[in-house]
């Protein structure tokens, strides 16, 4: 184990765990990083790794009636919380589970509840889905001095009320015609993503970080976002468009992601913090974790959602960078953007999505081990912690807390949905067992400010209800209509759009970021027929006109269709210029005391 190049199981062992898990896994974890890295470091991984590896070895699995009775554990952790946050928090965004009472962090919406929404569905409960849905229609409120961050607010809140709207009709509740084209729960999102668009009024098309709901930007806003609060809107924004007929949204978040794009270093890497008015990175660290993952993410889940072969091939494009600069043996690090050196081996906690985005992607093989790897942090503490040194095997200083995040339970549903690997399903068995016995209290479940000695911090995030409860459910649940088994509330599919000859919820749901699931299918319904019936005024207004204006020339009367949007990739011979500096949505300072290297102009 403490050999300078590798550590090792027996062959004993290796073939007992052949035997045991029935597929071939990496069993030497060999840690290459020239100068950045001593022979010394390298045993705690290991160590982490082999205790992993083992009691993967006798892995069980899980039958019917077991999973059954685990989801029904789930289900009375959700409405410990969900309860509590009724009982003690509404109308406030959070629960603070401690203290039995709540706050607004956000921006005073009723968070909690808007998140926890289509959970509700997912669970079944389609009486309480209707009650909270027509809640929200008489209680929240958009028009408000707040600021509010534009990526938690597209998210949590657009894309929470988004995914309401198209399970509504799952839900039972009443519906108006040519849904789900049209609908109250649908005008709510599009109402609170009409607050964001100020935001990207900027020079180069990407957003602030934060806007205020009523006054739109503050003339003293900081130019300066992270990466993924740039690049996270594609799914959110594009559902809008498609369902109201109005390419505004769209077209914000593409022209977003053009700039993003063009802004990429020589080596094909973004950095963490970026000035979205000059293009310069502030923050230079490439990775796949905070303040980045998301973009990643969208790349791939929008190019799935709107089949989008452009925004796929970036995310290839951005991957061979991420496997030539910053895997090492199945960890990813943190490199310097222009040259690729190592600036911070570490692993966050954000970063457990990876192994699910890329089995989402058929990297089965590599999505597996890194898994591994992230289970073996797991079980080293009863949690992730936001921040993991992989060369000492242990948290960093003040970076030890555990918010109940939902990453690698994420990642946990995904693989065994392509796998069949029961090894995940002890994972959410192990997770269920820790937040019980770590984070729960008589008012929720409380983040958890310290692994090492489980301290408790008397707040309970939105995203505890609306995806780590979620997928923990959807993990014991493979027969779950969102997989496309049908099984799950109402029919497996149902018909939608005018006169209803779209059929909606047969599978293939997308889920964003907070774990909302998105239809595609109802995208294309509404977007077929808003281009029908624009068809159909286009002739109606032709046979209006005077046959003068009719007879012009098409490159005066033809304008290019709005949904098009200027080509992202490079063109054969183009050149691209070098990006400056870097990164955003928490406080500028807060953000970047935490992420590395900061460069300036002067640097």
């Amino acid at each position: 184990m403490t050999s300078a190049t590798s550590c090792f199981l027996t062959a004993e062992s290796q073939q007992q765990l052949s035997r045991s898990s029935g597929r071939r896994w990496t069993f030497c974890l060999r840690v290459h990083l020239s100068v950045h890295l001593s022979a010394s470091m390298r045993a705690p991984v290991c160590a982490a790794l082999l205790l992993w590896v083992l009691s993967d070895a006798a892995a069980r699995r899980f039958s019917e009636e077991q999973m059954a009775a685990i989801r029904q554990r789930i289900r009375s952790m959700f409405y410990h919380a969900y309860n509590s946050y009724l009982n003690n928090a509404f109308p406030y965004d959070e629960l603070r589970p401690l203290t039995c009472d709540g706050q607004d962090t956000w921006g005073s919406f009723s968070l909690t509840l808007i998140d926890a929404l289509d959970t509700l569905l997912v669970l079944g409960n389609r009486t309480e889905f209707q009650r909270v849905a027509s809640l929200l229609q008489d209680t929240v409120d958009f028009d408000i001095d707040v600021n509010a961050s534009v990526f938690e607010t597209n998210i949590r809140v657009v894309g929470g009320l988004l995914s309401a709207h198209l399970l509504a009709g799952r839900a039972g509740m009443e519906l108006e015609p040519g849904w789900p084209c049209s609908g109250p729960l649908l005008r709510m999102a599009q109402d609170a993503a009409r607050k964001l668009l100020p935001a990207f009024e900027t020079p180069t098309g990407m957003p602030y970080g934060t806007v205020n709901l009523m006054h739109g930007v503050s003339p003293t806003e900081t130019p300066v976002t992270c990466t993924a609060g740039v690049g996270t809107f594609i799914l959110e924004f594009a559902a809008l468009s498609r369902l109201t007929g109005d390419p505004t949204f769209e077209n914000a978040a593409r022209r977003a992601l053009t700039a993003l794009w063009k802004t990429r270093s020589d080596i094909g890497l973004v950095g963490n913090h970026i000035d979205i008015v000059t293009k310069k990175w502030v923050a230079q660290d490439a990775g796949i974790g905070a303040g980045v993952d998301s973009y990643f993410e969208y790349l791939v889940k929008g190019a799935i959602m709107l089949e989008d072969e452009e925004l796929l091939d970036m995310f290839h494009a951005y991957d061979r960078a991420i496997q030539n600069y910053t895997r090492f043996d199945d960890w990813y690090l943190w490199v310097q953007m222009h040259k690729g050196t190592v600036t911070m081996p570490v692993f966050q906690s954000l970063e457990a999505f990876w192994p699910g985005l890329q089995s989402l992607l058929g990297n089965l093989d590599s999505a597996a081990r890194t898994f591994q790897n992230y289970y073996s942090v797991w079980r080293q503490f009863g949690g992730l912690p936001e921040f993991y040194s992989i060369t000492q095997g242990y948290t960093v200083d003040k970076r030890e807390g555990y918010p109940l995040r939902p990453e690698l339970i994420e990642s946990a549903m995904y693989l065994f949905r392509a796998t069949g690997d029961h090894t995940y399903l002890q994972f959410g068995l192990d997770a269920v067992e820790s937040i019980e016995r770590i984070a729960k209290t008589p008012c929720g479940y409380a983040s958890v400010k310290d692994l090492r000695d489980h301290q408790l911090d008397n707040r309970m995030e939105s995203f505890f209800l609306a995806e780590t409860v979620k997928y923990l459910y959807l993990l014991f649940d493979p027969a779950h209509f969102l997989h496309g088994g049908g099984t799950g509330v109402g029919e497996s599919w149902e018909e939608g759009g005018d006169s209803g000859q779209c059929v909606l919820g047969a599978g293939g749901f997308i889920f964003n970021t907070e774990a909302h699931p998105l239809d595609p299918a109802a995208l294309h319904c509404c977007s077929r027929h808003a281009q029908e019936r624009q068809e159909l005024r286009d002739i109606l207004l032709s046979l209006s006109q005077p046959s003068s204006q009719s007879e012009q020339p098409a490159s005066q009367t033809e304008d290019p269709p709005s949904s098009q949007s200027e080509s992202i990739a490079l063109k054969p011979g183009e050149k691209k210029t070098p990006p400056p500096l870097s990164c955003p949505v928490e406080p500028f300072s807060a953000r970047l005391s935490v992420l590395g290297q900061v460069f300036s102009e002067n640097t």
